[in-house]
């Protein structure tokens, strides 16, 4: 007898707000590599980066991409193979830490500071008494509210103490956050040669001596950066990475940040790439139909096993495809959900999540599906304006955008889709507003 599926147990692996953390044992079992669908390897190009071509040197790596298409999941990805093979890996993400309305990059180097000496200043003999802790006591004693002062004396807590402190005074205090700025901005340059003498080079030299690799920092969602102007006018991402980015380049390490993907289609990325010396690298959505229109077999077949995966998380590749009638009460309506989803991971972990509030039993069916997808059709009309309209029939005749503000909003708002292929990206609506996705 065949035991039947856990519906609660399937239903709490498809979270589409979980990301999958590749370094523990037990979300590796729900992984399936899109890596051939979605048009390149953009791992393993991370990867030579850092362990091929510059194991030695510092290098610093843009990564953007829609929201929601599996940046962390690779992160985490690149986090475990960097560890296997010698590398000691820092990975934060940067929206727990920082308000991402508002940010500078002081800001940013302050919480790499801070997750680098969470994360070495046990294990290591690490003590910044010089140039850095005088920064960080200095700036500390500047937004000093009722919290009590720590002891000045720069034993080896009082380092660790003190960002903690000037982390916990300045959340949430955009008032106390101004003043931060104002002291540290004029000594930028100085905080940051501070922080590579002091902090950065003694962890990477204690790395070595312990026959580490090197050290790597992922900064994960700073692509969930807000798009909102700065006070003199300029848009916060192409501040932070044209203006600004080359400091948040200048560490003496191996550093990944996501960036928003709003940077790729700025007349400031030519800007961006030169003053950087780099181009950030993308990760599109997964193809569930070819340039032309006619479906993707292997784009589809990728989607079928990621969802698969989370109901049959042990089984072969092959044994999952043969348990597809416990989940669902045909191929199609498998493939309906894949196509619909437009190759957007989280989009389809999240169509396949309420599917199964709506049904609340095995096999889900052609019903339920069709109600889950035009209750989200739904969402998205309501929030198209006509002029939005034109702008998407444009993309659909065309495959093409311009670089334009209205459709970055459409992007960012999942209405838009970028894929790669040989000829090299294009894009398309999302298929939820396509007619022919409900026939």
């Amino acid at each position: 007898m065949i035991a039947s599926l856990d519906l609660a147990t399937v239903y709490r692996a498809c979270n589409p707000s979980q990301t999958l953390d590749i370094t523990r044992p037990q979300d590796r079992r729900y992984y399936v590599d899109l890596s051939k669908a979605r048009g390149g390897d953009l791992l393993g190009e991370l990867d030579a980066t850092i362990r091929l071509f510059c194991p030695q040197e510092p290098t610093c790596q843009l990564l953007a991409g829609h929201i929601g298409c599996g940046k962390s999941t690779e992160l985490r990805r690149l986090q475990a193979r960097l560890q296997n093979n010698g590398f000691a890996v820092v990975y934060f993400e940067s929206s727990q830490d920082l308000d991402m309305a508002d940010l500078d990059v002081g800001d940013i180097l302050l919480a790499i500071a801070r997750q680098v000496y969470d994360s070495f200043g046990q294990s290591l003999t690490i003590e910044p008494a010089g140039q850095l802790f005088s920064l960080i006591k200095t700036a500390n004693s500047l937004v000093a509210t009722d919290i009590p002062t720590l002891d000045r004396s720069p034993h080896r807590d009082g380092f660790g103490r003190q960002l903690q402190q000037l982390s916990a005074r300045t959340h949430g205090r955009p008032d106390l956050r101004s003043q931060l700025r104002q002291y540290l901005e004029p000594r930028i340059q100085t905080f940051l040669d501070a922080f590579n003498n002091e902090l950065i080079n003694p962890v990477v030299q204690q790395l070595r001596e312990q026959n580490k690799a090197g050290l790597v920092i992922l900064v994960d969602n700073l692509d969930r950066l807000e798009t909102n102007q700065k006070p003199w006018g300029r848009p916060q991402p192409e501040y932070l990475f044209v203006d600004r980015g080359d400091r948040l380049c200048k560490l003496n390490c191996h550093v990944v940040y996501t960036i928003p993907s709003s940077l790729l289609f700025s007349r400031d990325l030519s800007r961006l790439t030169m003053s950087l010396g780099l181009d950030p690298k993308v990760l599109p959505m997964v193809a569930v139909q070819q340039r032309q229109g006619s479906l993707s077999k292997p784009g589809l077949r990728h989607l079928r096993q990621l969802i698969l995966a989370r109901a049959f998380p042990d089984a072969s590749p092959q044994a999952r495809q043969q348990k597809c009638d416990r989940l669902f009460d045909h191929p199609q309506t498998l493939n309906r959900l894949c196509y619909a989803s437009g190759g957007h991971p989280r989009n389809l972990l999240r169509l396949f999540h309420r599917q199964i509030e709506k049904e609340r039993q095995f096999p889900l069916s052609q019903t339920s599906l069709k109600l889950t997808l035009r209750e989200r059709r739904d969402q998205l009309l309501r929030s198209i304006s006509h002029d939005e309209r034109d702008l998407l029939k444009f993309v659909v005749k065309h495959k093409k955008i311009s670089g334009d503000a209205d459709y970055q909003s459409l992007i960012h708002s999942l209405l838009i889709f970028e894929y790669r292929d040989n000829q090299g990206s294009w894009f398309d609506v999302n298929p939820l507003l396509k007619t022919a996705t409900f026939h």
